[in-house]
């Protein structure tokens, strides 16, 4: 495994590229609402991305080893749906939660992140997986900081989903990010704390944890790339770029309409 460690004119493009990807998600917030399809909301942001901040859409045509090229510019997964979920003709009706992952390429460089929107108003446990996988998320951020592990990260990030009857999805992780737009390491969001890739000044990657409200079983669908939970229960996920600075972390996937970090809970 080699792991980059990013210089400050790669880190300078980073910051740049991940503020890009959160305004695509800035741009789309007030077009998610009953009626709208997952295929208008990809064509919404490509037409953003392409005309107005002059960005590539990373996921188009994306193709790794043994997977069809990704037909669209977004991934849009919906209810219990957990993540790649391809947009086309699904209709957004009330009650719905939907991941929107974002990720742009700007000067070379790729920046990647995903957040969770209310269709409507939603129920009580919907909107509870989101607040509670937002939380262990930025609890798994919180844990960034040289001569920490990577095993710190996935270990915060499951206690507390776990703790709070969820499950964590352990067929897919984070990814070292930068020209590339999957790099070494594999981020974890399960795993013992102490344990793991020893974390250094420079390093990017993302860290998206996929939480279900049932049990944590995957399954693909037939179209190759969306993923749903096996027992149809609902899933949550959010996503931040983070660099490893000095003296702990940046997050790189920040701008004017991102949401704060949260306020722990005890």
């Amino acid at each position: 495994m080699t792991v980059l460690l990013k210089s400050q004119q790669e880190i300078a493009k980073m910051r740049i590229a991940g503020t890009l990807a959160s305004e695509v998600l800035d741009y789309i917030t007030p077009f998610v609402k009953p009626g709208v399809t997952t295929g208008e909301l990809d064509t919404l942001c490509h037409n953003y991305m392409v005309d107005v901040q002059h960005t590539i859409p990373a996921p188009l045509n994306y193709a790794p080893p043994g997977y069809s090229p990704y037909p669209k510019s977004i991934c849009t997964s919906v209810n219990h749906q957990v993540c790649h979920g391809v947009p086309g003709q699904k209709i957004l009706k009330s009650g719905d939660i939907v991941n929107i992952d974002v990720t742009v390429i700007k000067d070379d460089y790729h920046g990647d992140t995903s957040r969770m929107y209310y269709v409507g108003e939603p129920g009580i446990q919907a909107r509870r997986l989101c607040e509670i996988t937002y939380e262990a998320m930025w609890r798994g951020i919180e844990e960034i900081k040289p001569e920490k592990h990577l095993g710190d990260v996935g270990h915060a990030i499951q206690q507390f989903a776990e703790n709070h009857g969820y499950s964590v999805v352990r067929e897919f992780c984070g990814h070292g990010i930068g020209a590339k737009f999957h790099e070494d390491p594999q981020v974890l969001h399960y795993g013992r704390a102490g344990t793991g890739l020893k974390l250094r000044a420079g390093m990017i990657f993302t860290v998206e944890p996929m939480i279900n409200a049932g049990k944590a079983p995957i399954r693909a669908l037939a179209d190759g790339w969306t993923i749903v939970t096996k027992d149809h229960s609902l899933s949550a996920q959010w996503e931040h770029t983070v660099l490893v600075t000095e003296t702990g972390y940046e997050v790189l996937t920040v701008s004017a309409g991102a949401p704060p970090k949260p306020v722990f809970r005890s």
